[in-house]
């Protein structure tokens, strides 16, 4: 699975001539020229890194990153920008950017502190079971490095199988994690999820514990 890159960029020329950049490099880049569109696209698609400019139409990208990180958007940020104020700088790093580089720069160095940015961020957010894999960052379930689309109570079971692998994960974990202390939960219920977890990524990975619960096969 190839690494996807959002790049806010203004200036059409500069913009595509990083995006080539990049693409010769195998990143998949989706190129934006205003805040708001490049708001939209977190929206909809996942993304590993994130490349910003910070004097953009619409929403400027002190404001998105501001936005995403409220939203618990984790993802790995380096600012590219013109601005040379060490208070502009300062902010962008308060508000959760991890790298910046002032323009004009080397696109060598880009690519050095992108490498090196991804190599930290790396693993960090990700807990697997074999192929199957627990993306928290992104807030989704992997299986052989493809997204199952589960829904969202159905991804939080998921996570919790997965963070307590080759362990039993009670009745009552489940309960707590999926409904409100207030609901009555039966355990058809249960069931109803369980069997489509099972439906997703095989019927032999979580057998049942009579009486107990569940555990995932690790």
């Amino acid at each position: 699975m190839s690494t996807k890159i959002l790049l806010l960029e203004d200036d059409l020329l500069f913009g595509e001539s990083i995006m080539d950049v990049l693409e010769e490099e195998g990143f998949d880049v989706v190129l934006c020229r205003n805040g708001q569109s490049a708001l939209d696209e977190t929206f909809k698609n996942h993304f590993d890194l994130y490349l910003l400019d910070i004097n953009v139409p619409l929403i400027d990208g002190l404001s998105l990153l501001k936005e995403l990180r409220r939203a618990d958007d984790t993802t790995p940020t380096i600012y590219l920008t013109s601005h040379q104020e060490i208070e502009t700088l300062s902010k962008a790093f308060e508000i959760g950017a991890d790298d910046y580089l002032k323009k004009p720069f080397d696109t060598n160095e880009l690519l050095i502190r992108i490498q090196a940015l991804l190599r930290r961020s790396k693993g960090k957010n990700r807990c697997c079971v074999g192929e199957l894999c627990l993306d928290e960052r992104h807030k989704c379930i992997l299986l052989g490095g493809k997204e199952i689309p589960f829904s969202l109570k159905e991804y939080q079971l998921m996570a919790l199988f997965i963070r307590n692998a080759g362990e039993i994960v009670t009745k009552e974990m489940i309960m707590d994690t999926l409904w409100n202390p207030s609901e009555m939960i039966s355990d058809g219920a249960i069931r109803v999820y369980i069997n489509r977890l099972k439906q997703e990524i095989g019927s032999d990975l979580i057998v049942n514990i009579r009486g107990v619960g569940y555990r995932l096969v690790s």
